[in-house]
């Protein structure tokens, strides 16, 4: 039997991760989502913004990722809008995050959520927090990079 083509697409991405944190490495994480979770991320109902990861009992949890129950949802159902969701690694890569996170200054910070094979998944970065110095460099490089693009468009006109 011929194996599917890998079809991915984007929920939501983190775009303050960016700002606040230096990324070391990246991991992509499954997540255990209730149906109605399931359904308002196909809606797109998600905030990612305030989201971080923990780590409790060998195991990862999502917290702050706030997903929005569609009007639509079940009514035997209560939805929680800020539950916590379990993100499933391999046991080696956990075991590995978790001496990397007692180290001083680094935490994991989910990057975006996606689809994958019909799959949600999360990538979480290992992360070290910026220093405030180091953010006004990140919106310096940021618009250097507008102001090239903008002369690059004036330029071929």
């Amino acid at each position: 039997m011929a194996k599917k083509p890998e079809t991915s697409s984007r929920i939501a991405d983190n775009k303050k991760a960016a700002y606040n944190y230096f990324f070391e490495e990246r991991h992509e994480a499954g997540m255990v989502l209730h149906g109605w979770e399931v359904k308002a991320l196909r809606e797109g109902k998600v905030q990612l913004t305030d989201g971080y990861v923990i780590i409790k009992d060998g195991e990862l949890y999502l917290i702050g990722c706030q997903i929005n129950p569609l009007k639509t949802a079940s009514t035997h159902v209560s939805p929680d809008a800020t539950r916590i969701k379990k993100l499933l690694l391999h046991k080696d890569e956990i075991l590995r995050l978790i001496g990397k996170v007692e180290q001083k200054g680094y935490t994991l910070v989910p990057l975006n959520l996606h689809w994958k094979d019909g799959r949600a998944k999360c990538d979480i970065a290992l992360a070290k927090g910026k220093a405030e110095h180091d953010k006004r460099d990140t919106i310096k490089e940021r618009e250097g990079k507008r102001e090239v693009e903008r002369a690059m468009k004036s330029r071929h006109r």
